[in-house]
């Protein structure tokens, strides 16, 4: 079992996710390292919101800073993170490909065509 500390941690990182922008930053930067601007006009967002928005994650050690003079490049801290996010995506793109599967197998067949489950009908006589 992870330490106390460790269970806090992983808490606070998905309490980071559970932004949506924060998420939309993090799923630009997927692509390689972006400046605050680039980022805010990617996503539609004030520098302002994204710089607030780079500081947390950078706090929780989620992204990471490179400066080539006055510009600061912002990046995706490690692979764990990039695996998170990517897993996270694959794992809604799932559920929803699970929902709408289930919603079209569960509709009632009309009498007269073929059931939902594929098998033959018996039409009374």
């Amino acid at each position: 079992m992870p330490s106390v500390q460790n269970v806090a941690d992983l808490s606070d990182v998905f309490g980071l996710l559970g932004e949506p922008n924060r998420v939309r930053i993090l799923i630009s930067l997927l692509n390689g390292p972006m400046c605050v601007r680039d980022l805010a006009a990617a996503i539609n967002l004030s520098e302002s919101a994204v710089s607030h928005a780079l500081r947390l994650l950078r706090t929780h050690r989620v992204v990471e800073v490179h400066r080539t003079g006055r510009v600061a490049h912002y990046e995706i801290a490690d692979s764990h993170v990039r695996d998170l996010l990517e897993l996270g995506l694959e794992h809604v793109g799932h559920t929803i490909l699970i929902h709408v599967t289930a919603a079209e197998t569960t509709r009632e067949c009309a009498p007269e065509t073929i059931p939902c489950d594929g098998q033959e009908i018996q039409k009374p006589q």
